[in-house]
């Protein structure tokens, strides 16, 4: 027969624990690279007396006369109605505010500015997304033009 043996029951064993090392951080020097020398300031200049500033010779007049800007001259037979305020490019569509006198479709225009210069005849009119077929001073309506308009071209009434 076996013997039974007893076994001893264990103590819990408390645990230690150890204390914590603070850790520190060496500094490490990084290298750095010169790239440019370093340059000196300079002092500032001194201003010049006024008596130096007048002695001064005047800039010599070019050879050639400056260019004028082309005038823009109304068409013969045209009075201006009005002036394009502004363009869109993508539908090539002119917004053109009316000053003076009436417009309607059929009527024949002269767009002319800077770099415009074209005849065309209205085929539509549109003020707000609403057709019309007749404008009068002080509206703003929209036209289909054929050619680039510019903002501040002026439109002219051509008696056909």
């Amino acid at each position: 027969m076996k013997k039974k043996v007893k076994k001893k029951a264990k103590k819990p064993v408390k645990k230690k624990t150890a204390a914590k090392k603070t850790i520190k951080k060496k500094t490490v020097k990084k290298a750095v690279a010169k790239k440019h020398p370093v340059k000196k300031k300079r002092a500032a200049k001194k201003p010049t007396p006024k008596k130096a500033m007048m002695k001064r010779a005047a800039p010599k007049p070019s050879a050639r006369p400056m260019a004028k800007a082309p005038s823009v001259e109304a068409p013969a037979g045209g009075k201006p109605v009005g002036k394009v305020i502004h363009y869109y490019t993508l539908l090539s569509v002119a917004i053109v505010e009316l000053i003076q006198g009436t417009l309607r479709v059929g009527d024949t225009i002269h767009l002319k500015g800077h770099t415009t210069n074209f005849k065309q005849t209205v085929e539509s009119m549109e003020i707000e997304h609403q057709r019309v077929t007749e404008a009068a001073p002080g509206q703003s309506f929209g036209i289909k033009v054929r050619e680039h308009a510019r903002e501040n071209d002026i439109v002219y009434k051509v008696a056909s």
